[in-house]
């Protein structure tokens, strides 16, 4: 499989790769697919795929455990060195597709106090949901990858 019709089949829309890898195939090894083990746990168990109910929570808190995904996928890139080339291939768009253009405009604005205004903190709510939306879709691509049953809807959402 390429890797455009690998996001693809997640519904991935927003990931964008270049031409010179748009239709590269990709295969996963066995570092590959324990890494994305990790980074699924990771997901599975933090607000990026887990509801922010009103009333509960805050923002600023989860706004720290989306911007985590950047160090605990770079030291699992490191720590797994050059044998999870492929998974740093899915890895890494989102990251700087979807990840990114998030914390870069929320960090932003709680550093100019946003998370103390009700109607900011209400703009962050629902874009926090557009974004867990595609990162649940990455789990689910996740858990392909690593060969394990996806639990990314266990639960109920509410």
């Amino acid at each position: 499989m390429d890797l455009t019709t690998l996001f693809g089949k997640f519904h991935l829309d927003r990931v964008r790769i270049g031409p010179r890898w748009a239709n590269v195939e990709i295969g996963f090894n066995d570092e590959d697919r324990a890494a994305a083990w990790e980074l699924y746990v990771e997901l599975l168990t933090r607000i990026v795929t887990q509801p922010l109910l009103t009333g509960t929570g805050d923002e600023e808190t989860a706004l720290e455990s989306v911007h985590s995904l950047f160090p605990t996928t770079r030291e699992i890139l490191r720590r797994r060195g050059p044998s999870t080339i492929e998974f740093s291939k899915v890895a890494i768009p989102i990251l700087n597709q979807v990840v990114r253009p998030f914390t870069a405009r929320w960090h932003r604005e709680s550093m100019s106090g946003a998370f103390r205004d009700a109607t900011k903190c209400k703009e962050f709510r629902e874009q926090l949901e557009g974004l867990q939306n595609d990162l649940r879709k990455y789990n689910r691509l996740l858990a392909e990858v690593a060969g394990v049953e996806d639990l990314t809807e266990l639960e109920a959402r509410t």
